[in-house]
């Protein structure tokens, strides 16, 4: 049986007060929220962009969701975790102020904003689901608790991942920094030697002294590196960078914590595929957008969106804009992985309003 996928179109610039129209009827007619029972604490997950991004979904968009929320009697809360690379969201305290530049504040949005502080046991929660590389999912525990949630996802690109969609923001979004960390291991950075100019911005950096400087070139210990990516951030001709050939294992990884985040919780998707960028949210520099707008989706089905939403793209854009732009990266391993752990279906029924 197919599951069902709304959409609605929007046009290349289009304004965002007629895009929170369309917004409200997408909403309403693909009742998207209904499973939402009265008195419930609804998790909202976000990304609020790093520092210089432009890409996220913005709170206007955010305010439509958490309005339609409280119209169901119940309270939503805006909310996402630190990452696990150097910047101005690795900690909790300066990515709620980031958050706050970018506008989400409850003056403008109606909810509060919850950036858990993982440093904190209490905040952590281990989710044993034994599954193929993970064993036992790190998540902040607010996402755990709550009583359901929405994943509201910018779909764009990924280096690792292809594209980045509803699984991304789930899968990788709710984790704490350790467990960002699980996903990312297999993943040590590799020094391109030809753009290397020895500086030692990324020794001093390095936490953990994995990296030295040898006959004017850096060189790492992979068996010291904890996969952190402070290096990849502080190099300042790229030299430093993450090896994409291992993005399948981070997929799996990814879709693992996806299934422990949902395990037992009803949730919704929205994806905005507007201003499809090349890479994802996290980055604050040149992100040079890759699609036309195309719209935003609605549905119950975590695979099925995304699918939905890389059909769409793909089909807008005249071919596979993802695979253009990551050569090395197969997308759909996320897709079909999620599928055989249950976690939605491939085949939906496109509902256009």
């Amino acid at each position: 049986m197919k599951s069902k996928v709304y959409f609605i179109r929007l046009g290349n610039s289009e304004k965002p007060h007629l895009i929170t129209g369309k917004l409200k009827r997408l909403l309403e007619e693909s009742c998207v929220l209904d499973f939402i029972r009265p008195n419930s604490k609804v998790a909202v997950k976000m990304h609020f962009g790093e520092e210089g991004n432009t890409g996220f979904v913005l709170p206007k968009y955010a305010r439509v969701v958490c309005d339609g929320i409280a119209g169901r009697h119940s309270t939503g809360i805006l909310a996402d975790t630190n990452t696990l690379y150097r910047g101005r969201r690795t900690n909790s305290r300066d990515h709620l102020a980031l958050a706050h530049e970018h506008g989400f504040t409850k003056a403008l949005t109606g909810a509060d904003i919850v950036i858990p502080d993982d440093t904190q046991k209490e905040n952590i929660v281990e989710i044993p689901i034994n599954l193929t590389s993970v064993k036992i999912a790190k998540i902040a525990r607010f996402f755990i608790d709550v009583d359901a949630l929405i994943a509201v996802s910018h779909f764009k690109g990924h280096m690792l991942t292809g594209f980045g969609g509803a699984l991304k923001n789930i899968g990788m979004g709710c984790a704490t920094r350790e467990g960002k960390l699980m996903q990312h291991c297999d993943v040590s950075p590799v020094v391109y030697a030809d753009r290397c100019i020895g500086c030692g911005a990324c020794v001093e950096i390095c936490p953990v002294g994995a990296i030295r400087i040898k006959n004017k070139k850096s060189v790492i210990n992979s068996a010291k590196c904890i996969g952190c990516a402070n290096c990849i951030g502080a190099c300042p001709t790229m030299a430093m960078f993450i090896d994409v050939e291992a993005g399948g294992a981070v997929q799996q990884k990814m879709v693992e914590y996806a299934a422990a985040v949902l395990k037992g919780k009803k949730a919704g998707f929205l994806n905005f595929a507007i201003k499809i960028n090349k890479e994802c949210d996290c980055w604050g520099m040149e992100n040079p957008r890759i699609a036309p707008d195309v719209g935003i989706l609605a549905s119950v089905d975590l695979v099925s969106i995304d699918k939905a939403s890389l059909d769409l793209v793909t089909q807008t854009a005249g071919k596979n804009v993802f695979k253009e732009q990551h050569p090395n990266q197969d997308a759909a391993i996320q897709l079909k992985y999620a599928q055989g752990l249950g976690l939605g279906n491939l085949n939906y029924e496109l509902i256009e309003l």
